[in-house]
Order: structure tokens, then sequence, then C-alpha cells
């Protein structure tokens, strides 16, 4: 299986001439009766292989994770659990014994996770030596990539907890987490200047978006930290994580590059952080019946998150959001009489429309960026591609 990446690489070495990529390109549009930008390309897996070094990678990470938690011990010793039948549960002894026993814990912790995660994140790039940039497989440097960011964050956050001898004040806590998503960030920009695997870019950025929550939220106070607030400013993290992802899609309206892949991870990130605190807003998030008018502002919201998918060539938000119209679906139809078949009808009705949706993408989009304004329409992916026609009979050229 070979990438768009592939393609321009043997371009750029002289292997393939650009017009016998772009003929390839088109030959396989005709093929599929979709325009190659349409596709929505992302390589998870060049071959087999790629899940036998994973597998490999995991078993290894984990041991050596394991590694770290063990040798915690020689920074801050497992506590030592006391025999409870010399003291009395309320006593002051006993008091003084067990948060003594709790701190030592919490500092084991501390020590296990900033070891662990120092462990991973040094074995991950090595690994990312060889088998991102000599081998170029999909799937471990989508791994490898996650461990190394993952370690440095919780390499960060145990290294805060055990300088600051575990804080329980939430405004410390807040701005420790803060720290560990900037370091997180730093590490994902460190990876993406060496081995620009797509999926960097999204995990920094929501390092990012995760670092300006934190102190946010720290510079909120518990006090002023409503299920409200968070909602709107993780809706507005996503909204800006959206945009970023249109400025990288903006700059491939043609999708043969990797910025496209980049812009793909992108919306991947933001699709939840925008539908998640919207229909948490509408009340279907809570257990409870949500109520029709909520119901039915759901299936508003999703018929919206439709007409922006096909505008800009992205199924994320569609994907998202799909478990909350689904539930709102089926209470509507509960509540409408069809108690029995609520369920079977609502899969069928949701299904049905998304097949159809599928099959007609390319004309029911044209339509759609046909109503926008013209200076909208040439950011947007392109919805023809030259040479390509989606007729069976469509004839070389």
């Amino acid at each position: 299986m070979y990438s768009d990446e592939d393609l321009n690489s043997a371009v750029a070495a002289g292997a393939l001439s650009a017009e016998a990529a772009a003929n390839f390109r088109t030959h396989m549009s005709r093929m599929r009766h979709l325009p190659h930008a349409s596709e929505e390309d992302f390589r998870l897996l060049n071959s087999f292989n790629d899940i036998f070094v994973s597998i490999g990678i995991v078993i290894l990470l984990v041991a050596l994770g394991a590694i770290g938690q063990a040798l915690a011990g020689v920074i801050a010793p497992d506590p030592v659990w006391w025999d409870q039948s010399k003291l009395a549960w309320d006593s002051a002894e006993y008091q003084a014994a067990l948060a003594a026993y709790n701190a030592a814990d919490d500092r084991n912790g501390s020590a296990s996770a900033m070891l662990a995660g120092l462990f991973i994140a040094a074995a991950a790039w090595p690994l990312a030596l060889f088998f991102t940039a000599r081998r170029r497989m999909a799937l471990p440097s989508i791994g490898l990539l996650l461990a190394f960011v993952g370690g440095v964050a919780a390499c960060a956050v145990g290294a805060g907890m055990l300088a600051f001898d575990n804080p329980s004040d939430d405004s410390l806590m807040a701005v420790l987490m803060a720290g560990a998503g900037l370091l997180a960030a730093g590490a994902a920009w460190l990876h993406w200047r060496r081995f620009m695997v797509p999926i960097t870019v999204a995990t920094g950025s929501a390092a990012v978006a995760g670092t300006v929550l934190a102190l946010i939220a720290a510079a909120l106070g518990p006090e002023n930290q409503g299920d409200g607030v968070m909602l709107v400013l993780i809706l507005v993290a996503g909204l800006a994580l959206f945009a970023f992802a249109m400025r990288w899609d903006v700059s491939d309206r043609a999708r043969t590059t990797r910025r496209s892949d980049v812009a793909f991870w992108l919306h991947l990130t933001a699709a939840p952080m925008i539908a998640h605190p919207i229909f948490a807003l509408l009340g279907v998030t809570g257990g409870d019946n949500p109520g029709v008018g909520a119901a039915l502002g759901v299936l508003g919201v999703y018929i919206a998150f439709g007409l922006v998918a096909l505008a800009t060539d992205r199924r994320a938000l569609l994907v998202s959001a799909l478990a909350y119209v689904l539930f709102a679906l089926t209470f509507l139809l509960r509540e409408f009489g069809a108690v029995e078949l609520n369920f079977a009808l609502t899969a069928l009705v949701i299904g049905s429309a998304l097949l159809s949706l599928s099959a007609f993408w390319q004309p029911i989009r044209r339509a759609v960026v046909t109503l926008l304004p013209a200076g909208l329409q040439a950011m947007l992916p392109v919805t023809e591609e030259a040479g390509f026609t989606s007729g069976r009979t469509a004839s070389p050229t």
C-alpha cells in the first residue's frame, strides 16, 4: 500500500514523473467513482508486519514502565502497612500512622509515574529512529509518537507531584498539569521536527489546548469551575483546533501531501471537543430523559454538523456526534409510541442515512458548496479534480 507521500517522494527522487503520479491518482479516482480529495486517506497499516512490530513495541514499553515503577522504590520506598490491632481506629496514633502511610504511598506513586514515563520516552525515541525514520512503518510510528509524548507528560506530572509532595490544592494541581501539558507539547514539536508523523501536530495541539484549559481552571479556582463553564471552554478549544485544521486543509485543497494527513488528525481531535460540549449543554449526557425539545435540538445540531462535514469534506464531526443522535432519535421514537422497535427503527434510519450520504457524498457536497460565497469555495477542498469523471463510462485523458 502506497500513500500520497510515497508518490510525492518517488516524484522528488525521479523514480516517477509528476505526470505519471497525477495519472495514477486520476485512474484510482475513476476506479472508485470518487475524487481523490474526498477519500480522506490516512495510512494506519502498511502490512501485517505493522501489527507484529506494534505488539513487540507495546510489550517492550510496558516492561520498561514496570522496571521504572520497580526502581521508584529507591527514591520513594513502598509504605509498610502496620499491625492495626495495636491501635484503636479512632485514636490519634492511628490517624497519624494512616496519614503517614498515605503520604508514603502517594510519593511512591509519583516516583513510579516519573520513572516509568522517563523510561518509556527514552526508549520510544531511538525506536522511532529505526521504525519511523528508516522503515517508515505507519502504526508503529503512531504508537511510538504517543508513547514518547505520553511518557514525557507522565514524567513531568510525577516529578511535579514529587517535588510538591502531592499537593492537595486544586489550583496548584492545575498548574502542575498545565506544566506537564506544555512539556508534552514541546516533546511533540521535537518529534515533529525529526520524524514528521502526521498525528504529531494533533497531539501537540491537544497538549497546548490542555495546558491553556488547565491554566484557566487554575485562574478561575474550584468555586468557579462549574460544568457549564468548563464545557464552554472545551468547546472554544475545539473550535480553535477546527480552525487550525482548516488552515492545513486550505494549504492542500487537492489532498496530495502530508499536510492533508495532518489536517485529518486535527479534525479527528477537534470533533469530540466540539460535539460533546454542545450535546452536554443540551442535556443529553446526564443519563436522564432529555426531553423532546433537547432531542430535536440534537437532530438539528447533527444536520448542521452534516452541512459542515460536506462543505469541508471531513467526516469526523458526523462520527463523533453519532452516539448522541442515536440516543436522541431512540428517545423520540419511544415518546411517539414506537416502544418495541425504537432502537431497531433508530438504527435503520441512521444506518440508511449514513449509507445514502456516503453513496451520494460528492453530488450532495457539490450542491452544498455551490451555495457558499465564491471566496469561501476557493478555500475548501476541490469538488472536482482535473480529468475525473464520476460516471462509469469515463474515458482516459
